[in-house]
């Protein structure tokens, strides 16, 4: 499996690389159209080969995604805390009463209704 990964990641290396080389050809990147600029007094331009315009839409894309998926799942991440806390107290209430309601009782039973320790 670890191969497969190696070839796959290899193969995107190259595939990346052939298109920055074939895409080297410097292009300007403007924030506004020049008549909306003139009007404004912005007139903000830069001068970028071409591939990393294409990278860095892919990146903008990317974190624009990943930050949209974080917010539409912070529901899910809610409500799982709410029932992790929720589990966390009913086991604290369930011995409690096990504690409470503790009998006289037969040794092995104690030893099997005793909380389990974990191995250091």
């Amino acid at each position: 499996m670890r191969y497969i990964r190696y070839l796959i990641l290899a193969s995107l290396a190259i595939g990346l690389l052939t298109v920055a080389l074939a895409n080297r050809v410097p292009v300007t990147l403007k924030v506004l159209p020049d008549e909306l600029a003139n009007v404004l007094g912005i007139g903000w331009a830069i001068e970028v080969p071409l591939f990393l315009v294409i990278f860095g839409g892919i990146v903008v894309g990317l974190l624009i995604g990943f930050v949209w998926e974080w917010i539409r799942e912070s529901k899910h991440r809610s409500t799982a805390a709410k029932k992790g806390r929720a589990v966390v107290e009913l086991e604290r209430e369930v011995s409690k009463l096990r504690d409470e309601k503790a009998g006289p009782q037969d040794e092995i039973l104690a030893l099997l209704d005793a909380p389990k320790r974990k191995a250091g």
